[in-house]
């Protein structure tokens, strides 16, 4: 049996360290090129580097894929990562449990804020036709479901949940370069809370680079992570409206 406390990466055969890293530097392609990268990974900390890929990027710019042999163990019995904790109920558990907890059809915004332009993720929860074979909240007869769409204003979103009197905001964000989505995240929530609607709105966000732990620490409900689907995201609402409701 495998020792949880002393977890190290899988390569070709259990425990032998090997890692897979990915990264470009500011140098001209060639063998130098391929030395510095090779150096750079080492003074990382990894055993016998070895550089399996190297790509021109022009302008001085070269990537490269780099193999080694890390020596570092986790303790994965120690770890505890804050998480949704929330029944998820199917399509048909969720409309029933609308009907019979709620007595109302919900109102669920969703957009793509600031300068983010990738709908994919929102879409995905969203739209009509779902994504890998789940229904999103668009086709959901108990949900009244408005995708906004990309590059939504902040003011612009408050004012639609405050028109439409918004049971809950999704919000989702690709872009994320500098940390560009924190603030644009944490504003939506200053904005809410100017204007009293932060305590009776459900708001979650979702992205690559977002999770339930920074979710909370921005003042959300709840964070969802890649590969999310409709039914987990309604499921959390639903629940989180009733447990209101009864607080």
């Amino acid at each position: 049996m495998r020792d949880l406390r002393r977890i190290r990466p899988y390569g070709d055969t259990a425990d032998d360290g090997m890692v897979q890293i990915s990264f470009s530097l500011p140098v001209p392609y060639g063998e130098e090129a391929k030395e510095a990268a090779r150096q750079f990974v080492a003074k990382m900390g990894l055993l016998e580097p070895q550089v399996t890929h190297a790509a021109d990027l022009g302008e001085d710019m070269t990537f490269f894929v780099v193999y080694g042999r890390a020596t570092q163990e986790i303790d994965y019995t120690t770890i505890k990562v804050p998480k949704v904790e929330s029944p998820i109920m199917n399509f048909y558990e969720i409309n029933q449990f609308i009907r019979e907890r709620i007595g109302r059809k919900i109102v669920v915004l969703g957009a793509c804020t600031g300068t983010d332009a990738h709908t994919v993720g929102i879409d995905a929860i969203m739209n009509m036709k779902g994504y890998a074979g789940e229904y999103g909240l668009e086709r959901y007869p108990e949900i009244a479901a408005y995708n906004l769409g990309s590059q939504v204003v902040n003011e612009e979103l408050v004012k639609k949940a405050l028109e439409l009197k918004a049971d809950a905001i999704l919000v989702s964000q690709v872009v994320t370069q500098k940390d560009v989505h924190i603030p644009n995240l944490g504003e939506l929530v200053e904005l809410l809370e100017a204007q009293g609607m932060r305590k009776r709105i459900i708001l979650v966000c979702g992205g690559p680079r977002l999770g339930h732990e920074l979710a909370l620490e921005l003042g959300y409900d709840a964070g969802f992570g890649p590969g999310t689907l409709a039914p987990e995201v309604a499921s959390f609402i639903v629940h989180e409206m009733v447990k209101r409701t009864v607080d």
